[in-house]
């Protein structure tokens, strides 16, 4: 690695831990049950907002009712983006007459776009109307976002409450979300991102004379079968135009991911700049790395949340490295063939296939490591075409489950599952009855976090082993041997983790693939959150439980060791059989 490497790590990791702090606590003004100045000055909005939906915010729901609520507007929203699919031929604001979207890609982006997912097997530009693009799939990045947020809340209130039957209003939470968190800061990214010239119009796609004429070539067949060939001239592109800038703004600040072209972040029109993509990528990672210093101060200790922001760090920080020294370091294959892969003032050294050169090996490593770190699924380079050991990185990250900053609101509520298992561990250790914040947990709290902890794990090794049997999984691998299944344990692995971003050479557009990963991604989300209200019901029902000497301190660094060690075994024991025939075996073989 070089000196640029680790600066411009440096920086980026700097501005945001500069964030957390003045955004986490702004989040926990808008989310406490005390009047303060920051819902006060929404609270007109917020009135209307309650009158016309009929909402009574005053009401105090149990985590049944808070669960069906959830569960109820979630399905409602899958329902009318795969409405406006396959109806988007017929409806307004489509311009390059884009045909309604087949009924299994249009359930797959559905299920995809309302669990935060935003997995796409599909183009953007070229299947995508701009009002599907908005209405549906924008509006979707709002309300799942908003979603994991008013979760994360209730279970931390979970925590905060004693013998109490409830955990807030889910459409109060919803609501507070969306007005004073997402849409804010996604105005603010938006102009930003405008600035530097993302596109952001309504018009038709614009055809453009190209500089230089180029040709390809062109078989036709005649009546009686017989194919011919002649060179066609291209003298004319298609640029792709729309309301670009304003889905881009929530898709990164959201942890959603969906690209409005189809390369996604790596595309000109979406992250045209070396200031643009800094801002992307750290609007990833912001409301995640933010909502842990919310918890801590929720909780009443702020001790707490600065914990499990050092736990995802610690695991963080040093595959970031490794991903960014294995990509700087080259393509093991030409090691020995005398290419010159090293860092000079003529090149940029190490593996640059698949990458941006107005983005460099760094910036595509820390996005990479970031939006696998994080449940966002954006790209603005190829994992497909990075080193083994650095596509393993990623592909690992999302294995961990999305909690190593994770998704708004998912990624913590799921690290606090990982925490209640640690204690639980330690209280093993010492023959004491577990304690988290003041509440026991007992047989009913370890099995809710079990299934949370498990369920993801489960669905990626079972639909991979699917994938692998059955001639339409992997007969649409491009690639044969080790990188093949590497794409199919990336794809599933990150439906399954509810990631969205891919590995690449998978033709995932098929009945098959649509459903499949489908399925994983509907499981890896709802029956995940229904486990952690669950928990987080049973808590509130709990009275506080007074520390003694034998209760295990969870902000020290001796807990952050330990929760980043159950990450990390959970990880290993489940997935490095399945990494072993892929990228370390691929890594081997390299070398």
């Amino acid at each position: 690695m070089t000196t640029n490497d680790y600066l411009q790590i440096a920086l980026f990791l700097g501005v945001l831990l500069l964030l957390v702090k003045p955004l986490g606590s702004y989040m926990a003004c808008v989310f406490s049950d005390a009047p303060n100045r920051v819902t006060r000055l929404g609270a007109g909005v917020e009135r209307v907002l309650y009158r016309v939906c009929g909402i009574h915010p005053e009401e105090d729901m149990g985590w049944k009712q808070y669960t069906w609520a959830m569960l109820a507007f979630n399905l409602l929203g899958l329902l009318a983006v795969y409405a406006l699919q396959r109806l988007q031929l017929w409806l307004p604001l489509n311009p390059a007459h884009m045909a309604a979207v087949s009924p299994d890609s249009a359930m797959n982006t559905a299920i995809s776009f309302a669990t935060n997912t935003n997995w796409q097997g599909y183009g953007g530009e070229s299947t995508m109307s701009y009002l599907t693009q908005m209405l549906g799939l924008a509006v979707q990045n709002f309300l799942s976002a908003a979603t994991g947020i008013a979760v994360l809340i209730a279970v931390i209130r979970g925590f905060v409450r004693r013998s109490s039957a409830g955990l807030g209003n889910f459409w109060v939470d919803l609501t507070r979300s969306t007005l004073y968190v997402l849409v804010p800061l996604s105005l603010l990214l938006t102009l930003v991102l405008v600035s530097q010239g993302v596109v952001q119009n309504f018009k038709p796609y614009a055809e453009v004379p190209v500089l230089q004429t180029t040709h390809y070539t062109e078989t036709v067949k005649d009546a009686a079968g017989h194919a011919t060939t002649h060179e066609v001239p291209v003298t004319t592109q298609t640029l792709p135009m729309g309301p670009a800038a304003s889905q881009i703004a929530i898709k990164q600040l959201g942890t959603n991911g969906g690209g409005f072209f189809s390369v996604n972040s790596a595309h000109p029109f979406e992250n045209p700049t070396p200031l643009s993509n800094f801002f992307e990528v750290l609007a990833i990672l912001l409301i995640p790395a933010a909502l842990c210093y919310t918890f801590g101060k929720m909780v009443g200790d702020r001790r707490q949340g600065w914990a499990l922001l050092a736990a995802m760090l610690v695991i963080f920080v040093p595959l970031l490295l490794v991903c960014t020294g294995a990509e700087q370091a080259g393509n093991p294959l030409l090691h020995g063939l005398g290419v010159d892969q090293h860092a000079s003032a003529l090149q940029a050294g190490g593996n640059m296939e698949g990458k941006e050169t107005r983005f460099g090996i760094v910036n595509s490593t820390i996005w990479a490591t970031a939006t696998t770190a994080a449940s966002n699924g954006s790209v603005n380079a190829m994992h497909d075409s990075f080193t083994p050991i650095g596509g393993l990185v990623p592909m690992w990250l999302i294995q961990l489950g999305e909690v190593i900053f994770g998704g708004v609101g998912s990624g913590l509520y799921g690290m606090l599952a990982f925490a209640v298992v640690a204690v639980f561990i330690a209280g093993l250790m010492v023959g004491r009855t577990p304690e988290y914040l003041g509440k026991k947990i007992e047989a009913h709290e370890m099995k809710m976090a079990s299934i949370a902890v498990l369920i993801p794990c489960a669905l990626v090794v079972i639909g991979t082993a699917i994938a692998v049997m059955v001639p339409a999984g992997f007969g649409s691998v491009a690639n044969p041997g080790a990188h093949g299944f590497s794409e199919m344990l990336y794809a599933v692995s990150s439906a399954s983790n509810n990631n969205g971003s891919a590995f690449g050479g998978l033709s995932v557009n098929t009945p098959f693939w649509n459903v499949l990963l489908g399925i994983c991604m509907f499981l890896a989300r709802y029956p995940l959150i229904v486990a952690m209200l669950a928990m987080a019901g049973s808590l509130a029902a709990k009275r506080s439980v007074p520390p003694s000497a034998g209760t295990l301190p969870t902000h020290t660094p001796l807990f952050v060791t330990l929760l980043a060690c159950v990450v990390i075994v959970i990880g290993a024991l489940t997935f490095l059989p399945a990494l072993a025939l892929g990228p370390i075996v691929e890594s081997l073989l390299g070398h």
